[in-house]
């Protein structure tokens, strides 16, 4: 089964200063057909003014993923961690118990556009925990890398939840095969540019929700970045 979610249908809030798009339920926008994915809760796609940004709010229990398309987002938080991520860059926050962190852009002349991600952890009361790390082009390129994950293989970041996020770049002819595991769900965003999931074709903002098919097949890209969930 594969269910589209076109990017059309996505809620859509606009504050002057930031342009957000809600794959799932989220703040004003409410659609009880769209309350996430398994353990996938949010993909918000948002772009954020020069010089604006998200001051100091508090999570808890939330496994919060960070991915940059462009620009440059500014993370600060009260465990005390503190930087700058760009393209390529994926960041996650292990909200736990408690944390309060902030997010602006760090520009003052370009917008920051950004995917930000949360997943439900399997365990509540976690120590809070922060990471980050950057993935080069070429280990995405024509591939979908694994950068998030329960166990941290293969230099992925670390979450609390059987869950693994893979980020993918496919153009022209590169053709990508991924295996599901026999009762798993998977969800794909296409972040930027155009391809085709099992021959059917997505755009950017577009996703799809996967269930009870082991092949996936991405092909036909142009100019394509993604996300694939593979969840419980």
């Amino acid at each position: 089964m594969i269910e589209l979610r076109k990017a059309a249908d996505r809620g859509h809030a606009s504050h002057g200063w930031l342009n957000s798009h809600h794959t799932f339920s989220f703040a004003d926008y409410y659609d009880p057909a769209q309350m996430g994915w398994s353990v996938l809760r949010v993909i918000n796609d948002d772009t954020v003014a020069p010089g604006q940004g998200f001051g100091a709010h508090g999570h808890r229990d939330m496994e919060i993923i960070s991915y940059v398309l462009d620009g440059a987002l500014e993370h600060r938080d009260s465990m005390g961690s503190g930087s700058v991520i760009r393209p390529g860059d994926v960041q996650v926050m292990s909200a736990g118990t408690g944390v309060r962190h902030s997010e602006f852009n760090h520009s003052g002349a370009e917008n920051v556009h950004f995917l930000q991600i949360w997943i439900v952890p399997e365990k509540a009361g976690v120590q809070p925990n922060y990471q980050e790390r950057h993935f080069d082009p070429a280990e995405r390129r024509g591939a979908l890398r694994l950068v998030v994950s329960p166990d941290g293989r293969d230099g992925s970041l670390k979450i609390v939840q059987n869950a693994q996020v893979y980020a993918g770049l496919v153009d022209g002819d590169e053709r990508i095969e991924f295996r599901l595991e026999p009762g798993r769900r998977a969800y794909l965003h296409v972040a930027r540019g155009e391809l085709s999931l099992n021959g059917t074709p997505l755009s950017a903002g577009d996703g799809a929700k996967i269930a009870d098919l082991e092949q996936l097949t991405l092909s036909d890209g142009r100019q394509a970045e993604v996300l694939l969930f593979d969840l419980p």
